[in-house]
């Protein structure tokens, strides 16, 4: 595993679109590893391939249950909303209110290659959200 660079606010890469992923292959098991890795080292609670230069569908998050390696994540039900103050490692040091659904239900594969459909709530449904826009 090794740290990356998180790119910050205004590189073009975070505004380009991700491609799927269609392969699970050795090297994206070491890109999730890595964006783990970067993400803790960070002190953060998720973090999407674009934000380490890597246009892939892939995102990882940790609210406190445990990390979660979502490839091709996306979001197929949401419901209530809240407006809540977040931030991204990608713009350090700055918060914003955002509205964000509160509960979500996400569909992506895991590391395994098998598809998982999960309901997120609070803080997690807002992880899942921030990381998915990122993509």
């Amino acid at each position: 595993m090794a740290l990356r660079r998180i790119l910050k606010n205004g590189d073009p890469a975070l505004r380009k679109i991700s491609r799927g992923v269609t392969d699970i292959n050795p090297r994206i098991l070491t890109i999730l590893s890595d964006m783990a890795e970067t993400m803790y080292d960070a002190d953060g609670c998720g973090l999407a391939a674009p934000q380490i230069g890597i246009l892939r569908r892939l995102v990882v998050i940790d609210t406190g249950d445990g990390l979660l390696e979502l490839i091709n994540p996306e979001i197929i039900e949401q419901s209530d909303e809240l407006e809540k103050s977040e931030g991204c490692l990608s713009i350090p040091g700055q918060r914003g209110f955002v509205v964000r659904p509160q509960k979500v239900t996400y569909r992506a594969m895991n590391r395994n290659g098998e598809i998982i459909e999960r309901r997120a709530e609070g803080l997690a449904a807002v992880a899942v959200c921030h990381e998915i826009d990122h993509l």
